[in-house]
């Protein structure tokens, strides 16, 4: 796991009137602090990538289809420089992940359905003052090979 990552499975809770998983609360161990939440949808086949934070942690799932979430740490101090995390997230894998500062991230839709992937980033967006470093989904900075692995 990339030094700083923290995973928390997220448990949902059934009965006949539907059901319910709680995503992120103030007494977990993963909780910063609060910024702001917002959802992110993307399409089957679509890649959302990469970008990473001087300053701000995300937590990252996926509520609704399946998307594949990948980390790359780039961090010229970190004890994993240069290690890829996979994870898949949604419907058949509730899983909260924690983004540290520094780590490079994307989301790739993966089955037949938009997938919604909700994040609490601990700091509000500043339009005038992005906290955003981007790279291209494809670039040498960060050899990973979006397509799917058959077989």
């Amino acid at each position: 796991m990339i030094y700083g990552v923290r995973t928390k499975t997220l448990v949902t809770h059934a009965d006949e009137r539907g059901w319910l998983f709680e995503i992120l609360r103030a007494d977990d161990s993963l909780f910063l602090k609060f910024g702001q939440t917002y959802i992110t949808a993307v399409y089957p086949g679509v890649v959302k990538a990469w970008h990473c934070h001087a300053k701000q942690t995300d937590h990252f799932t996926v509520v609704s289809g399946m998307a594949k979430l990948v980390l790359a740490d780039l961090r010229e101090d970190s004890p994993t420089r240069g290690e890829i995390n996979e994870f898949l997230i949604g419907d058949q894998n509730r899983l909260l992940v924690q983004i540290p500062p520094g780590v490079y991230h994307g989301l790739k839709g993966i089955g037949t359905a938009t997938a919604l992937a909700l994040n609490c980033p601990t700091e509000p967006y500043d339009a005038a003052h992005p906290d955003e470093i981007r790279l291209p989904y494809r670039c040498d900075e960060i050899p990973y090979d979006w397509d799917i692995r058959q077989g």
